[in-house]
């Protein structure tokens, strides 16, 4: 997967929280995003259920927007912060014990 676009949202994000940057963006809270990431959801299931691949990419990055800028708040926490490194990390290794067959060289029977 190229990394360098992935990268550069990383850095777009940084740049609108520091100072300097988009006042909206840097007052921002979970709280305050949450219907945000709702509305986004919902906009990109109506895309998959109308089969439209163009909206589909769009609100897809508006998903993925909502999911870094949650994370990049979290990264300012002073009590408890996390990263979108932590977060990745997080799902893969979710991922790597929900799927001992491939990971651990368990057999199983079929998809149940």
């Amino acid at each position: 997967m190229e990394g360098s676009q992935l990268q550069r949202l990383v850095e777009v994000m940084d740049q609108l929280r520091s100072p300097g940057g988009c006042p909206w963006d840097a007052e921002q809270t979970h709280e305050s995003l949450l219907k945000y990431l709702l509305e986004e959801s919902y906009e990109f299931v109506d895309a998959v259920q109308s089969g439209n691949r163009v909206d589909m990419r769009e609100e897809l990055g508006d998903v993925l927007l909502q999911v870094y800028f949650h994370a990049r708040i979290a990264e300012e926490d002073p009590n408890d912060p996390f990263s979108i490194q932590d977060v990745a990390e997080s799902i893969a290794d979710k991922l790597i014990r929900r799927h001992p067959h491939v990971f651990a060289g368990v057999e199983v029977r079929d998809s149940a």
